[in-house]
């Protein structure tokens, strides 16, 4: 498979995550059939356009929290965007067993 075949899969995967929902890096790699792969996924979501209709924010790490450097204006927007998909966030964390689409 080439990388621009697996950044479509990932692409597809991050569309389908439903409104108030997350899913983790490496649930992303691991859905698109390759498990350690989720610093690529990663790298492939920060590729996308600054207008993408992707829903890139339901994307976090697997300890629940955003991986934009704390404070920063990404890591704003990102749980800014959470919030008003009704995911509730406590001092940086998301609660995976709630929130994460299976």
């Amino acid at each position: 498979m080439t990388s621009n075949e697996l950044d479509k899969m990932i692409w597809q995967t991050v569309a389908s995550i439903p409104f108030g929902k997350v899913m983790t890096y490496g649930q992303i790699a691991l859905s698109c059939g390759y498990p350690g792969y989720a610093r690529y996924v990663g790298t492939v979501l920060k590729k996308l356009p600054a207008d993408t209709e992707l829903p890139w924010h339901r994307v976090i790490n697997a300890q629940g929290r955003s991986s934009f450097p704390e404070g920063s204006d990404k890591y704003q927007d990102q749980l800014q965007r959470l919030r008003a998909e009704a995911i509730v966030i406590n001092n940086g964390k998301i609660a995976l067993s709630i929130y994460q689409h299976q």
